[in-house]
C-alpha cells in the first residue's frame, strides 16, 4: 500500500494550462490580439536595443542599462506569450512537467532581473543627479559592465532554489492549472501534501527580491527628487523630472502588480483576478516600456530616427528642396 502511494506521488508527467477558456471564435480573437501585442513588444524593445547599439551618443551608462532592460523584456515576454498563443489554438493545452518548471524558472528569474535592472537605473540616476562631479569616476566602464552582468545573472541564480524545492513536491493529480503560465501558487496547490518549508522558502525569496528592490528604487528616486528641487535652473529641473517620471512609471506598473500577487504563496485573490493582473505585468508592461522611454526622451527619439534611416531621409529631402 505504501509502495503504491509512493508511485502515485510521481504520476504527473504533464500539466494542463487552462489559460482563458472561451468559445473557439473568441479563442481565435485572443490569438490575434496577443499575436499583435507580442509582435509590437518585440519590435519596440528591439528598436530601443538597436538604437542604443547603433548610436554612439547613447553609449552612456543610462542608455546601456536601458538597452539591456529592453533585451531582458524580450526574454521575459517570450517565456510566456508563445506558449499562450499555442494554447489558444490547441485542444489539449498540455505542457510537460519539465517544460512547465522551465517556464516557471525563466519567467520568475527574468522578472527578478527586471527588478534588479530597475534598481540599477535608479542608482545610476541617483549618482548622475545627486553626485554629478563624482559620477564619471564612480560609474566607469568596469562598474557599468559589472552591474549589467549582475542584473542579468542575479535572478537566474536566486530562483534556482525555490524552483528545485517546488519541483520536488509530490504530485499525484489532478494536473490542471487554472492559469496561462506555470505559476508557483497554483502548482503548489496541486501537490499531494502541504509543505510549509517550501512555501516559506518561496515566500522569503519573493519578499526579498521584490520588496527589497522596490524599497531601494523608491529611496533612490526620493533622494533624486530632493536634489532636483534644489536645482537653480528650470531647464535642468524639467529634464531631470522628465527622466525620473518615465522610470517611475515603469517601476509602479511593474512592482505594483507583482507585489499584490506574489508576496504570499497563499493568495486569496480570485483566479480570474490573478490571471488579469498577471497579464498586466507579463504582457502589457513590456509593451508599454518602449513607448514610455522613447516618447519622453529626446535623445532616444533622435537615435531611433537615425538608426532606422528617418534622419537621413529627412536630410536628403531638405537638401532636394533647397537644391530645387
Amino acid at each position: 500500500m505504501n509502495v503504491s502511494k509512493k508511485e502515485n506521488t510521481n504520476s504527473v508527467t504533464h500539466f494542463i494550462l487552462l489559460g482563458f477558456p472561451a468559445s473557439p471564435k473568441r479563442q481565435l480573437l485572443y490569438f490575434g490580439l496577443f499575436s499583435v501585442t507580442y509582435t509590437l513588444t518585440l519590435m519596440g524593445n528591439t528598436a530601443i536595443a538597436c538604437a542604443v547599439l547603433g548610436d554612439r551618443r547613447l553609449h552612456s551608462p543610462m542608455y546601456i542599462f536601458l538597452g539591456n532592460f529592453s533585451l531582458l523584456e524580450i526574454c521575459y515576454v517570450t517565456t510566456t506569450v508563445p506558449n499562450l498563443l499555442a494554447n489558444f489554438i490547441s485542444t489539449t493545452k498540455s505542457i510537460s512537467f519539465v517544460s512547465c518548471f522551465a517556464q516557471f524558472y525563466f519567467f520568475f528569474s527574468f522578472g527578478c532581473d527586471e527588478g534588479i535592472l530597475l534598481s540599477i537605473l535608479a542608482f545610476d540616476r541617483y549618482l548622475a543627479i545627486c553626485r554629478p562631479l563624482h559620477y564619471p569616476r564612480i560609474m566607469n566602464r568596469q562598474l557599468c559592465t559589472g552591474l549589467v552582468v549582475f542584473g542579468w545573472s542575479c535572478g537566474l541564480i536566486i530562483f534556482i532554489t525555490p524552483v528545485v524545492f517546488i519541483s520536488k513536491l509530490p504530485y499525484c493529480g489532478p494536473n490542471i492549472i487554472n492559469h496561462f503560465v506555470c505559476d508557483p501558487i497554483p502548482i503548489m496547490m496541486l501537490s499531494c501534501s502541504e509543505d510549509t518549508t517550501t512555501q516559506f522558502i518561496y515566500s522569503t525569496f519573493n519578499a526579498t527580491a521584490m520588496i527589497g528592490t522596490f524599497i531601494f528604487v523608491l529611496c533612490s528616486y526620493a533622494l533624486v527628487i530632493l536634489a532636483v528641487l534644489r536645482m537653480p535652473s528650470e531647464a535642468s529641473k524639467s529634464k531631470a523630472f522628465s527622466t525620473c517620471a518615465s522610470h517611475l512609471a515603469v517601476v509602479f506598473l511593474f512592482f505594483g502588480s507583482i507585489m499584490v500577487m506574489y508576496v504570499s504563496p497563499r493568495s486569496t485573490h480570485p483566479v480570474e483576478v490573478q490571471k488579469n493582473v498577471a497579464l498586466l505585468y507579463s504582457v502589457v508592461t513590456p509593451l508599454l516600456n518602449p513607448l514610455i522611454y522613447s516618447l519622453r526622451n529626446k535623445e532616444m527619439k533622435a537615435a531611433l530616427r537615425k538608426v532606422f534611416g528617418y534622419e537621413n531621409l529627412l536630410t536628403k529631402h531638405k537638401s532636394e528642396i533647397v537644391g530645387s
